[in-house]
């Protein structure tokens, strides 16, 4: 497998073959509506950056193919190309976290104002990268998909335990604030859709008790509020 690289345009790259861009002047997203894909939607629709979107989903056959593989040898969604990369030439990113640090400081927004605000919100951004969705979605594995069947009923509390514990930080930190950083930020954007996830996708409400999460439970109301969230959540379209 060889390393991804830059084309000239959107048009030359190998993805383009299989997921043709109509707009290629456009921000081209491969991505499905996951708590991980719908952080790239939100966050464009958010900055409103001009975009298109690639129904891409977590199929062998879409995310192990050639022309995926050639935008993100780690074969997850969501990814992107910005035909107006840096130096006004094509870029092609994966990883959500890295493609919302790409997007805030492309436009200067969403993280923050200051060298200070903008550690803060990355720091944050870091705890839903390498806390909050990898324990998540672990729990969902063992509660609502194929791990359910495990007899042993070890690994599941140990996700369950892990991620109250991790809800318990958020909740601190939203005491006295709406937002995980103070002001909204690429950090919500990383984060409060997997929050939502263990409702929304895993019905783990009851067995995390959700609802003693009182500050939580009102940032992901005000987070759902946001018109850019309303039509994130629903890009890539299902027959997109």
């Amino acid at each position: 497998m060889s390393n991804p690289i830059d084309y000239p345009s959107v048009e030359q790259y190998p993805i383009a073959q299989r997921w043709p861009a109509k707009h290629p002047e456009r921000i081209q997203l491969y991505s499905l509506g996951t708590p991980n894909g719908v952080k790239v939607s939100i966050a464009l629709e958010e900055l409103q950056l001009p975009y298109e979107a690639h129904r891409v989903t977590l199929a062998d056959s879409d995310v192990k193919s050639p022309e995926f593989l050639s935008l993100n040898p780690n074969n997850k969604i969501p990814a992107i190309i910005d035909p107006n990369g840096p130096d006004g030439k094509p870029i092609g990113l994966f990883e959500s976290g890295a493609i919302l640090i790409y997007f805030a400081e492309k436009t200067g927004k969403l993280i923050g104002n200051t060298p200070r605000e903008k550690a803060k919100i990355i720091q944050w951004l870091m705890f839903q990268m390498g806390g909050a969705g990898p324990m998540f979605g672990q729990l969902g594995f063992f509660h609502a998909y194929a791990g359910k069947e495990i007899e042993d009923p070890r690994p599941k509390q140990r996700y369950v335990d892990e991620v109250k514990r991790l809800l318990n930080v958020v909740e601190q930190q939203l005491s006295g604030q709406d937002w995980i950083a103070g002001e909204f930020s690429i950090a919500d954007i990383a984060l409060a859709p997997w929050i939502d996830t263990l409702d929304r996708f895993y019905a783990a409400g009851e067995i995390l008790e959700l609802s003693k999460f009182k500050q939580t439970q009102q940032y992901i109301e005000r987070f759902k509020q946001k018109d850019s969230v309303q039509t994130g959540w629903k890009i890539p379209a299902q027959n997109s």
